[in-house]
């Protein structure tokens, strides 16, 4: 009776450990350094190993991708909320990566060490599923630079909080754009706004539609110029490289608008002109005797 039982629970074993094999998952994050409040963007990559056509989709009930993360502590991140994640069709053999950024689905604010891994269920499997590898990842408070609380324009009585944050991630050093709610203190936006070398400090107001104004070194000869308004949204970008009276300044007029002033706009297609051209011109014809 007893090897009878055994030879039971081996075959469900068995059985479990084939369903398994029919997928195999794999998670990576794009770096391991993030700034606190800006997208966790991570990437889960399946593989069809069941020699058919699998399509993967939540039913209202249960989700066909799973995150599970925990913190430096071992405590689980709490969830934003039941999420249903979009329909996949991956082919026989074949293999597909989706994206998803962690932070739109975890309370992931706060800075610290952090440990996320995936599970995905077969189609139709409720209970059991293929976990990928745990990725390690860190949140960094980074370094405040500058900051201005504004009113938001037809909105009475709301406001934003405008922040510049510098960032050593990845060894190298970059400028970041955050906005937060006045009242609530909640992240509304926070995102790169590219390298940055400090061996000129920032340049950074706001001008008369509340819109924030940056201005930084990326490159030894170029400065960008960037322009974000109280959504986060980026309203324009712009490259500059210095003019003949020094540095490019940021110029606040008595209308209340800001212009870069002393600079030289880059043309990024006209450079691309005159570097085919000097190719071009460098490219020596063929010798014969």
């Amino acid at each position: 009776m007893i090897l009878k039982c055994f030879r039971i629970l081996s075959l469900l074993l068995a059985l479990v450990g084939l369903a398994h094999a029919q997928l195999s998952a794999t998670l990576s994050v794009r770096k391991q350094q993030f700034l606190a409040g800006e997208p966790v963007l991570a990437v889960v990559t399946v593989t069809n190993r069941a020699g058919k056509d699998l399509t993967f989709a939540s039913d209202g009930r249960t989700q066909w991708l799973n995150f599970i993360i925990t913190d430096g502590q071992g405590n689980s991140v709490t969830p934003r909320g039941s999420t249903m994640f979009g329909k996949m069709t991956i082919k026989a053999g074949e293999s597909l990566a989706r994206e998803v950024d962690l932070s739109q689905h975890f309370i992931l604010t706060e800075p610290g060490n952090f440990s996320v891994g995936a599970v995905i269920h077969m189609p139709g499997e409720t209970i059991e599923g293929t976990s990928t590898n745990r990725v390690l990842f860190n949140q960094n408070p980074g370094l405040l630079y500058w900051s201005q609380s504004v009113g938001i324009p037809g909105s009475a009585n709301k406001t934003r909080k405008f922040h510049i944050i510098n960032f050593a991630g990845d060894q190298k050093t970059q400028i970041y754009a955050q906005v937060v709610d006045g009242r609530t203190g909640q992240f509304v936006r926070t995102f790169l706004l590219g390298d940055l070398l400090m061996l000129r400090k920032p340049l950074v107001t706001v001008d008369r539609m509340q819109h924030m104004h940056v201005m930084f070194l990326a490159t030894p000869t170029m400065w960008v110029h960037c322009e974000v308004d109280t959504d986060g949204k980026l309203v324009n970008r712009e490259i500059h490289q210095r003019g003949d009276q020094g540095d490019p300044q940021l110029l606040t007029f008595a209308d209340g608008t800001v212009r870069v002033a002393n600079s030289i706009p880059y043309d990024e297609k006209a450079a691309a002109e005159q570097k085919a051209k000097i190719r071009k011109a460098s490219d020596r014809p063929s010798v014969t005797f």
